[in-house]
């Protein structure tokens, strides 16, 4: 869901120390939120400083302190195709840590020729799976949590190290896929129409929802884990078979989640390609988008890769589910709680290092509280313990590529360019790894085009409003509907910021930061986001098609609005 920048090309591809004196709610860091995404990397970038040239080429994954990737069945270099046998026979890529920018291990990409096999043995792979009874498939879903929550500590710590988000939330993001997990168990046993009453005497109309077949899922670098979770978990229990893409710089999460599920279906002798994985780049992105196979293409990533392959899955009269770019706002009016506000704030601005795309980019005050907050959001930041994400007291690490930096430091320019004043934060930090301060900018309009960017890092604009009128209006001029929030006391204006004058967006909060969703309810965007709706509520029903039954019982033929035809 966010967009991880300009250049992401067809997306489908392309050490610690404790500050004294922390806040105490900054404890609130630990607990995991959710979601979103973006593109990939496949140069290989610059090693640490003062490391020798010997050193620097070995593979983070044979070194002892990271011999724990064994235990996810990876090694040096890793077959990057599933579809009932591991293969692959496309290019091969390294993928980094972006805490040091040290190689982890290589992964061998899938060629089209890979990708046609996997598609064939998926799509034979579903006719045995849309068979089994939805109560069933529930029971191997919940199989695949089990298995998951076997993993989850050292999954969580791949997750880590390859994407570089802190390790409570790589923990946390593994504990969602297992909670929708859960989740699609129940709702095997629910998915289903109602009986309709018909107008014609010995009729009943029945709804009836069955499989799309296949569902392909592309899905970014921020949530390599949860994201594809929710769409297997819950095609799954609705009949589907999945092909999955994950981003190339993540590509041993793919892998190493491939292999826990392939463990389940082969204990229950089901074929692999239910859950089939073909890791590469664009040429398997715009397959996926462009095959009359894939009868639906979940895809997680950019607005603009995102209208690339709506156009091209619409051109074939397809089905896409988008979850595509936010820029999230949180309102604060003078009648706010400030100890609600300022931790969520920051949670929501520096969480994952503004790499989520419900992450917090806009924040409204009202002018009377507007010194106040940015004084106390200043004193918050100064007080993030920064450092390797896998450590356990660290809050922030770094972001997910080199690029990344370069794209944050073009939009503090811009900013500052637009009439921004850089009033904490806006330089790259003095250590090894993709480390950048997390940043808060006042003083620009609200309309200032680079307020209206998505950029993919910790970046805060500060702004002053006056009356909810006007404010309500900016939350809406931004093209993104993803995420929103509002802190307020006022019980009707509550309402009326979940109203149809209210926040447009997909998710609309009170008192709570714009980030963290739980799964139970549907998640996704409006406008230039997509409109897709991925996890819980009724978002399974996009996975499934719909059939209006009429059945005539009776030994008449009665014709509908009462015509008579003879």
């Amino acid at each position: 869901m966010g967009s991880p920048g300009r250049g992401a090309g067809l997306y489908f591809s392309r050490a610690s120390g404790r500050r004294r004196g922390a806040l105490p709610w900054l404890s609130m860091w630990r607990v995991p939120g959710l979601l979103c995404l973006r593109v990939a990397r496949r140069s290989k970038l610059s090693g640490p400083w003062n490391r020798p040239a010997a050193f620097m080429s070995t593979l983070l994954i044979n070194q002892p302190q990271y011999a724990w990737l064994k235990e996810l069945g990876l090694r040096e270099e890793n077959d990057g195709v599933y579809n009932g046998s591991w293969g692959g026979r496309g290019e091969v890529i390294t993928t980094y840590c972006p805490a040091n920018n040290e190689p982890i291990a290589r992964v061998r990409q899938a060629s089209m020729a890979d990708y046609e096999e996997t598609v064939k043995k998926a799509r034979e792979a579903w006719r045995i799976w849309a068979d089994i009874p939805a109560p069933k498939r529930g029971e191997v879903v919940r199989q695949i949590g089990d298995a998951l929550r076997e993993k989850i500590q050292v999954l969580g710590s791949l997750v880590s190290l390859e994407m570089g988000k802190i390790l409570v939330e790589g923990v946390g993001e593994v504990q969602e896929y297992v909670d929708i997990c859960d989740y699609a168990v129940g709702l095997s046993r629910m998915i289903g129409g109602p009986i309709l009453p018909s107008e014609r005497p010995g009729h009943v109309l029945v709804e009836q929802w069955n499989p799309v077949g296949l569902v392909g899922v592309i899905t970014a670098f921020n949530f390599p884990v949860a994201v594809y979770g929710w769409n297997n978990a819950i095609a799954m229990i609705c009949g589907n078979a999945c092909l999955w893409k994950g981003a190339p710089t993540t590509s041993l999460i793919s892998v190493a989640v491939t292999k826990i599920i392939a463990k389940v279906l082969e204990d229950n002798e089901l074929p692999g390609a239910i859950c089939s994985l073909t890791c590469g780049g664009a040429d398997i992105g715009t397959a996926m988008a462009k095959d009359e196979r894939v009868n639906l293409l979940s895809f997680t990533g950019s607005t603009q890769v995102g209208k690339q392959v709506a156009l091209m899955v619409q051109e074939r009269f397809g089905r896409s589910l988008l979850e595509l770019g936010g820029n999230n706002a949180i309102i604060a009016f003078e009648d706010a709680d400030l100890s609600l506000v300022v931790p969520s704030a920051l949670f929501a601005a520096v969480g994952t290092a503004g790499q989520r795309c419900t992450t917090a980019r806009r924040l409204f005050l009202q002018e009377s509280i507007h010194d106040e907050v940015v004084n106390r959001l200043k004193k918050a930041y100064a007080q993030i313990r920064v450092g390797n994400p896998w450590d356990s007291n660290v809050l922030y690490g770094p972001l997910h590529t080199k690029q990344a930096v370069s794209m944050f430091l073009g939009a503090v320019e811009e900013a500052k360019k637009e009439g921004g004043t850089v009033v904490y934060g806006g330089k790259v930090m003095d250590r090894p790894g993709n480390y950048v301060e997390p940043t808060i900018v006042t003083g620009l309009d609200h309309s200032a085009p680079i307020a209206h960017t998505e950029t993919f890092a910790p970046i805060l604009y500060v702004f002053k409003f006056k009356n909810e009128d006007e404010v309500f209006v900016w939350n809406n001029e931004v093209k993104q509907g993803l995420s929103s929030s509002i802190f307020t006391k006022d019980l009707g204006r509550i309402f009326r910021w979940l109203g149809p004058k209210g926040s447009d967006c997909g998710i609309v909060n009170v008192n709570i930061p714009t980030s963290g969703a739980e799964i139970g309810g549907a998640f996704g965007g409006e406008k230039h986001t997509g409109g897709g709706r991925e996890s819980g509520s009724d978002a399974w029903k996009q996975y499934m098609r719909r059939s209006t039954c009429t059945i005539n019982y009776s030994k008449d033929l009665p014709l509908a609005q009462g015509i008579k035809f003879q």
